[in-house]
């Protein structure tokens, strides 16, 4: 049977724009008949995924996504001689490996055209191999065929694609069925958005009446609230994806779980220095069918007192949970402000 890991995290934010939608407002959520602040799993997985933590802990297993990989490789061609044209000629197949291959008219520069319109996310393998390839190319001074073109690989496999897939339309059978899964995180109160009106002043203007006023004048949107994050990781598939290698999907397990405790969203931070620990965090392991405790918070939580209404209300319904479906999932928490557990507890049990 499947092992899942769940994780479950109550992070206050004070005033915050950590996820802003096409407006520049945060994004929100109704939920319960409410608005709530959100913030969306891609930008908490990209938050994560490329932390100084996350990055420090698994460096030389994290993956590289862009839609540039052949352009690099046509970069490194123009450096050893080749004009850029032919370089971008030479590396169409490559190109062609990782996505459909641009066509632009009107290029921006002469190496446009060695992008791809997708992004893809590559493992470290893999574009070490481009880059070795693109040395072959320039030495010989020819173009990739389309047999030394097929750098995809499944073993070797980068952590991040392991936990959070890929998918490459061209090439289906090197498709990563992603291992964890990331839902959008809300507050667990109703929040009004509010404008934060500001001024820039200019240093160099006088400070008389014809040169009185703002240099400029702007607005931005904030708001404030406890977030609800859930996590569900199913840890068979995270251990296959990386070809049986469970030293390091604990690794990986370890050093993501305390990325998601301790990493903030990098949105409007030199504005609001918004970044936040996790104030509890309940972790579960079991074969049974995983579920979000998100119905504890479809009633908002109001008052001064929000976090330890909050911690009641998901602790109840996982109670609730566990007799009426009869689940026997094993569990450990901690809490900041009770001062119970820690965080070691939880990463050394998810990783048990």
């Amino acid at each position: 049977m499947t092992t899942f890991i769940q994780l479950h995290l109550l992070t206050a934010y004070p005033a915050a724009n950590l996820n802003r939608d096409d407006t520049g407002a945060p994004k929100t959520v109704v939920l319960g008949g409410a608005t709530r602040l959100r913030i969306s799993s891609q930008s908490l997985k990209r938050a994560w995924r490329t932390s100084e933590l996350f990055e420090q802990a698994l460096a030389g297993n994290i993956g590289i996504r862009s839609g540039r990989i052949a352009r690099e490789a046509a970069k490194i061609l123009v450096e050893r001689g080749i004009e850029p044209k032919k370089a971008v000629e030479y590396v169409k197949n490559i190109a062609n490996c990782f996505g459909k291959v641009k066509a632009e008219k009107k290029p921006k520069d002469e190496l446009t055209n060695a992008e791809t319109e997708q992004l893809a996310h590559v493992s470290p393998a893999e574009f070490d191999a481009v880059k070795a390839l693109a040395h072959r190319l320039a030495e010989e001074n020819r173009p990739a065929t389309e047999e030394e073109a097929a750098l995809l690989r499944k073993d070797r496999m980068a952590v991040d694609i392991a936990m959070f897939g890929r998918m490459l339309a061209n090439k289906p059978e090197f498709n990563v069925e992603a291992a964890c899964q990331v839902a959008h995180a809300f507050g667990v109160s109703e929040t009004i958005v509010e404008d934060d009106f500001f001024t820039a002043v200019d240093d160099l203007r006088q400070a008389s009446a014809e040169d009185a006023g703002a240099g400029h004048l702007g607005e931005t949107g904030f708001g404030s609230a406890l977030f609800y994050t859930y996590i569900c990781i199913d840890k068979d598939l995270l251990v296959k994806n990386l070809n049986g290698n469970e030293e390091l999907a604990n690794k990986t397990l370890r050093a993501f779980t305390e990325a998601a405790l301790k990493v903030s969203p990098t949105g409007k931070q030199n504005s609001f220095a918004s970044r936040a620990y996790a104030s509890w965090a309940l972790a579960e392991t079991g074969t049974d069918q995983p579920r979000s405790l998100a119905a504890a918070f479809y009633k908002p939580i109001n008052g001064s007192n929000q976090l330890e209404v909050a911690v009641r209300r998901i602790t109840e319904l996982r109670e609730n949970m566990q007799k009426v479906y009869g689940e026997k999932s094993q569990s450990v928490h901690f809490d900041v402000m009770q001062r119970q557990g820690s965080m070691k507890d939880v990463l050394d049990f998810i990783c048990a």
